[in-house]
This record gives structure tokens, C-alpha cells and sequence, in this order.
């Protein structure tokens, strides 16, 4: 998975071809309380606070530039800035949040792949690992999925599938640590479930040779020899120089592949 200060760093690339008008002032905390300011100021304060690592503040003061000035077009801009500055301030349901309200009111623009993006990344930065919940890690890989599927063309549809790629490698390591369990528990019904998902949903990951190995030892414990040999055989025939394959075939046939030595 990318770090996020290199996540962060390709979409202010992107970010600050968003113009800015105006000069900024200085101002005190009191910069997000109401006060009535033409939006040229209001956006300049909010870009300097983003400039200044103020991130969470600068949000908020994009927020007042579209509350102050709905119908501008500024606000259309300072949606997508808000969006962005929580994102960097690691708010990212608030991220989610303003880069969807952008989507919701302005989806024929030109920067909703970017706003998809947002919405796609600020998933992506929650994603826990393989022992916690995964359905962040889910709402993650469907907002890659759109926005490769609505903008293949874009700019951010190659990072987009570099993503999916890792994700799913990632959705597939929790079928496997479930599956694992349910072995380790003699459930093996329920253990032949999760490394069939494995392979059937996730079969370009690199956990699919392990899952058809441990579909061979699920079978043979369940007293099905047949599907275990046809796992095995699916697993020679795509992995036959892995260390599960060897496994495999010494489960069913209690020796080495002929012609083949052992890996460790």
C-alpha cells in the first residue's frame, strides 16, 4: 500500500491547478467563525491555511466559502479544496463527505474523476489489516471499481487498478485467515467456502496457490478424494514449481512430483 505522505503528495499535484484569486490576511483561530468576507479573501485565507499545513482549518474555510457564497463559482471549487484539506487533515469521513456533496450536485464536471479519486483514497487510508473488519476495505475497492468502470481514461484509473490489485491481494488474505480457521476448528465445510471465494473471486492474487492446496486438505478430510484431486491437478497446472503444490501431491500420492525436487 502507498504511504500516505505519497498518496497526499500526488493529489496536491493535482490540487493546486485549482486557481486562487485574491490575496490572503492574517487572522486568528477566529478565521471559521461567520463573518461576512467577499470570496475572493475567503478563498485566499482557505488556500493559505492549506499552505501552511492548517489543513483541518483550511477546510473549514472552504466550507464557508460555498456557505457564504452558494451560487459562485467558487463554491464549486472550494467543494472539491474542502474535500481535499480533509483528506490531508486525515478526517477522511469528512473528506468522503464533501467530495460526495461535489459529486451530488456537480457529477457532469470535469473534476469528478478527481472527487471519485478523493472519495476512493480516503477509503483506502482506513483499510485495517487482515484480522479486523474489512468492510472499509470493501467500500474501498467499490469506489476504485467506479471509478475505473465511469473513467477509464482518466488520470487516476492506472493508479486506480494498482489499487484494486492491492486490495483484493488484501480481501483475499482475510478468506484466507478465516478459512485457516475454520480448519484449525474441523469445520472443514465452511473452510472449503472461504478458499473456493479465493479462488473463484480472487484468483489473480497470491494467495490462490495456497487456497487450492488447502482445498485438496479440506477435501480429503471431508472424504472427498476426487475434488481434492482436481484441485491438486489445478494446481500443478498453474503453480507447479510452488512449495503447495509439492504439499498437495504429497497428500494425495504420498511422494514428490516426478522430476521434481522439493521446495522449502
Amino acid at each position: 500500500m502507498s504511504t500516505f505522505h505519497r498518496s497526499a503528495a500526488a493529489l496536491i499535484a493535482c490540487a493546486l491547478v485549482l486557481p486562487i484569486a485574491g490575496c490572503a490576511r492574517n487572522k486568528s483561530a477566529a478565521d471559521t467563525a461567520y463573518i461576512a468576507r467577499d470570496v475572493n479573501t475567503l478563498y485566499a485565507l482557505a488556500k493559505q491555511r492549506m499552505d501552511q499545513g492548517q489543513y483541518e482549518e483550511s477546510a473549514k474555510l472552504f466550507d464557508e466559502v460555498e456557505r457564504q457564497h452558494p451560487y459562485s463559482v467558487w463554491a464549486r471549487r472550494a467543494q472539491l479544496m474542502s474535500a481535499f484539506s480533509y483528506y490531508l487533515a486525515r478526517k477522511y469521513p469528512e473528506a468522503i463527505s464533501s467530495a460526495r456533496r461535489f459529486l451530488t450536485i456537480h457529477p457532469g464536471n470535469r473534476e469528478a474523476p478527481y472527487a471519485h479519486y478523493l472519495v476512493a483514497m480516503s477509503h483506502y487510508q482506513q483499510m485495517e489489516d487482515v484480522t479486523r473488519d474489512q468492510r472499509i476495505t470493501q467500500q474501498a475497492a467499490d469506489a476504485f471499481g467506479e471509478l475505473v468502470r465511469r473513467y477509464p481514461e482518466s488520470r487516476y484509473a492506472a493508479d486506480a487498478r494498482v489499487k484494486l490489485d492491492l486490495i483484493n491481494d488484501h480481501l483475499a488474505g482475510k478468506e484466507m485467515e478465516i478459512g485457516r480457521f475454520y480448519q484449525r476448528s474441523g469445520n472443514w465445510l465452511a473452510a472449503t467456502n472461504r478458499f473456493r471465494t479465493v479462488i473463484e473471486k480472487y484468483q489473480t492474487t497470491s494467495h490462490t496457490p495456497e487456497a487450492l492446496h488447502r482445498l485438496v486438505e479440506s477435501y480429503l478430510a471431508l472424504g472427498i478424494p476426487v475434488e481434492a484431486r482436481k484441485a491438486a491437478v489445478v494446481l500443478g497446472a498453474n503453480y507447479p514449481d510452488s512449495v503447495w503444490y509439492h504439499r498437495a501431491y504429497r497428500l494425495i500420492y504420498y511422494k514428490e512430483p516426478r522430476g521434481q525436487t522439493r521446495r522449502s
